[in-house]
Protein backbone atom coordinates (compact mmCIF):
# COMPACT_ATOMS: atom_id res chain seq x y z
CA UNK A 1 0.00 0.00 0.00
CA UNK A 2 1.46 3.36 -1.01
CA UNK A 3 1.84 6.14 1.53
CA UNK A 4 -0.65 8.39 -0.27
CA UNK A 5 -3.21 5.60 -0.41
CA UNK A 6 -2.72 4.95 3.31
CA UNK A 7 -2.97 8.68 4.12
CA UNK A 8 -6.24 8.97 2.20
CA UNK A 9 -7.70 5.85 3.79
CA UNK A 10 -6.80 6.79 7.37
CA UNK A 11 -7.83 10.42 6.86
CA UNK A 12 -11.17 9.32 5.43
CA UNK A 13 -11.89 6.85 8.21
CA UNK A 14 -10.87 9.43 10.84
CA UNK A 15 -13.28 11.97 9.32
CA UNK A 16 -16.13 9.47 9.34
CA UNK A 17 -15.35 8.53 12.96
CA UNK A 18 -15.24 12.24 13.84
CA UNK A 19 -18.70 12.75 12.30
CA UNK A 20 -20.11 9.89 14.36
CA UNK A 21 -18.54 11.25 17.55
CA UNK A 22 -19.59 14.84 16.87
CA UNK A 23 -23.17 13.73 16.22
CA UNK A 24 -23.39 12.73 19.87
CA UNK A 25 -22.25 16.12 21.25
CA UNK A 26 -23.28 18.70 18.63
CA UNK A 27 -26.24 20.20 20.48
CA UNK A 28 -24.13 22.51 22.63
CA UNK A 29 -20.63 23.85 22.74
CA UNK A 30 -19.58 21.55 25.55
CA UNK A 31 -15.98 20.70 26.31
CA UNK A 32 -16.32 17.50 24.26
CA UNK A 33 -17.70 19.27 21.20
CA UNK A 34 -15.04 21.99 21.36
CA UNK A 35 -12.28 19.38 21.64
CA UNK A 36 -13.70 17.63 18.57
CA UNK A 37 -14.01 20.93 16.69
CA UNK A 38 -10.34 21.65 17.36
CA UNK A 39 -9.30 18.07 16.60
CA UNK A 40 -10.85 17.95 13.13
CA UNK A 41 -8.49 20.47 11.50
CA UNK A 42 -5.60 18.84 13.37
CA UNK A 43 -6.41 15.60 11.53
CA UNK A 44 -5.98 17.62 8.35
CA UNK A 45 -2.69 19.04 9.65
CA UNK A 46 -1.26 15.56 10.23
CA UNK A 47 -2.47 14.19 6.90
CA UNK A 48 -1.25 17.23 4.97
CA UNK A 49 2.19 17.06 6.59
CA UNK A 50 2.51 13.38 5.68
CA UNK A 51 1.30 14.09 2.16
CA UNK A 52 3.70 17.03 1.79
CA UNK A 53 6.58 14.82 2.88
CA UNK A 54 5.73 12.32 0.14
CA UNK A 55 5.20 15.08 -2.44
CA UNK A 56 8.74 16.40 -2.04
CA UNK A 57 9.93 18.28 -5.10
CA UNK A 58 6.45 18.73 -6.61
CA UNK A 59 4.20 21.80 -6.89
CA UNK A 60 1.61 19.95 -4.79
CA UNK A 61 4.01 20.02 -1.83
CA UNK A 62 3.83 23.79 -1.48
CA UNK A 63 0.04 23.71 -1.53
CA UNK A 64 0.02 20.93 1.07
CA UNK A 65 2.26 23.00 3.34
CA UNK A 66 -0.02 26.01 2.90
CA UNK A 67 -3.01 23.78 3.70
CA UNK A 68 -1.18 22.53 6.80
CA UNK A 69 -0.72 26.09 8.05
CA UNK A 70 -4.33 27.01 7.24
CA UNK A 71 -5.63 23.98 9.10
CA UNK A 72 -3.49 24.80 12.14
CA UNK A 73 -4.90 28.34 12.12
CA UNK A 74 -8.40 26.85 11.74
CA UNK A 75 -7.89 24.69 14.85
CA UNK A 76 -6.99 27.78 16.88
CA UNK A 77 -9.77 29.80 15.24
CA UNK A 78 -12.39 27.18 16.04
CA UNK A 79 -11.28 27.08 19.65
CA UNK A 80 -11.53 30.86 19.92
CA UNK A 81 -14.83 30.97 18.00
CA UNK A 82 -16.39 28.43 20.37
CA UNK A 83 -16.32 31.10 23.09
CA UNK A 84 -18.64 33.27 20.98
CA UNK A 85 -21.18 30.59 20.07
CA UNK A 86 -22.34 28.39 17.25
CA UNK A 87 -22.60 31.18 14.67
CA UNK A 88 -18.93 32.07 15.16
CA UNK A 89 -17.95 28.39 14.96
CA UNK A 90 -19.95 27.95 11.76
CA UNK A 91 -18.31 31.06 10.31
CA UNK A 92 -14.78 29.90 11.22
CA UNK A 93 -15.48 26.41 9.85
CA UNK A 94 -16.95 27.97 6.70
CA UNK A 95 -13.89 30.09 6.00
CA UNK A 96 -11.64 27.09 6.56
CA UNK A 97 -13.81 24.87 4.31
CA UNK A 98 -13.67 27.39 1.45
CA UNK A 99 -9.91 27.91 1.65
CA UNK A 100 -8.92 24.29 2.26
CA UNK A 101 -11.39 23.08 -0.38
CA UNK A 102 -9.79 25.40 -2.93
CA UNK A 103 -6.34 24.09 -1.96
CA UNK A 104 -7.52 20.46 -2.16
CA UNK A 105 -9.05 21.07 -5.59
CA UNK A 106 -5.81 22.68 -6.79
CA UNK A 107 -3.65 19.81 -5.47
CA UNK A 108 -5.92 17.29 -7.19
CA UNK A 109 -5.69 19.24 -10.46
CA UNK A 110 -1.90 19.26 -10.27
CA UNK A 111 -1.80 15.51 -9.59
CA UNK A 112 -4.24 14.50 -12.26
CA UNK A 113 -1.79 14.26 -15.14
CA UNK A 114 -3.06 14.69 -18.67
CA UNK A 115 -6.57 13.51 -17.77
CA UNK A 116 -8.71 13.65 -14.66
CA UNK A 117 -7.53 10.13 -13.95
CA UNK A 118 -7.95 8.89 -10.40
CA UNK A 119 -8.17 12.33 -8.81
CA UNK A 120 -11.91 12.77 -9.43
CA UNK A 121 -12.93 12.09 -5.79
CA UNK A 122 -10.50 14.79 -4.59
CA UNK A 123 -11.63 17.24 -7.26
CA UNK A 124 -15.27 16.73 -6.27
CA UNK A 125 -14.48 16.88 -2.55
CA UNK A 126 -12.54 20.13 -2.96
CA UNK A 127 -15.31 21.75 -4.98
CA UNK A 128 -17.98 20.59 -2.53
CA UNK A 129 -15.90 21.91 0.37
CA UNK A 130 -15.87 25.37 -1.20
CA UNK A 131 -19.64 25.23 -1.74
CA UNK A 132 -20.31 23.89 1.76
CA UNK A 133 -18.09 26.52 3.34
CA UNK A 134 -19.99 29.26 1.53
CA UNK A 135 -23.30 27.86 2.80
CA UNK A 136 -21.91 27.81 6.37
CA UNK A 137 -21.07 31.48 6.08
CA UNK A 138 -24.63 32.21 5.00
CA UNK A 139 -26.05 29.98 7.77
CA UNK A 140 -23.84 31.66 10.37
CA UNK A 141 -25.53 34.96 9.56
CA UNK A 142 -29.00 33.41 9.91
CA UNK A 143 -31.32 33.42 12.89
CA UNK A 144 -30.71 29.86 14.12
CA UNK A 145 -27.27 28.62 13.11
CA UNK A 146 -26.54 25.06 14.18
CA UNK A 147 -23.64 22.70 13.70
CA UNK A 148 -25.56 19.74 12.23
CA UNK A 149 -24.23 20.46 8.74
CA UNK A 150 -20.68 19.81 9.95
CA UNK A 151 -21.56 16.16 10.47
CA UNK A 152 -22.65 15.72 6.87
CA UNK A 153 -19.66 17.69 5.63
CA UNK A 154 -17.07 15.62 7.49
CA UNK A 155 -18.77 12.30 6.75
CA UNK A 156 -18.96 13.18 3.04
CA UNK A 157 -15.36 14.39 3.02
CA UNK A 158 -14.27 11.20 4.73
CA UNK A 159 -16.17 9.15 2.18
CA UNK A 160 -14.40 10.95 -0.67
CA UNK A 161 -11.01 10.20 0.90
CA UNK A 162 -11.94 6.53 1.27
CA UNK A 163 -13.12 6.52 -2.37
CA UNK A 164 -9.82 8.12 -3.41
CA UNK A 165 -7.93 5.37 -1.57
CA UNK A 166 -10.09 2.69 -3.20
CA UNK A 167 -9.61 4.23 -6.66
CA UNK A 168 -5.85 4.38 -6.11
CA UNK A 169 -5.75 0.76 -4.96
CA UNK A 170 -7.82 -0.32 -7.94
CA UNK A 171 -5.54 1.55 -10.38
CA UNK A 172 -2.44 0.02 -8.80
CA UNK A 173 -3.88 -3.46 -9.14
CA UNK A 174 -4.81 -2.86 -12.79
CA UNK A 175 -1.36 -1.53 -13.68
CA UNK A 176 0.23 -4.56 -12.07
CA UNK A 177 -2.11 -6.92 -13.93
CA UNK A 178 -3.72 -8.23 -10.76
CA UNK A 179 -7.44 -8.96 -10.61
CA UNK A 180 -9.49 -6.06 -9.23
Amino acid sequence: MSNLLRIHLVRGLAAIAWAVGFATVRDSLSAASVVLLIAYPLIDVAASLLDARDASGTPARTLQLVNTALSAVAAVGLGVAAVSGQAAVLCAFGVWAVVSGAAQFTVALRRRGSELGGQWPMLIAGALSVIAGATYLVAAAGEHPDLDALITYTAAGGTFFVLQAAASAWRRRRTRGLPA
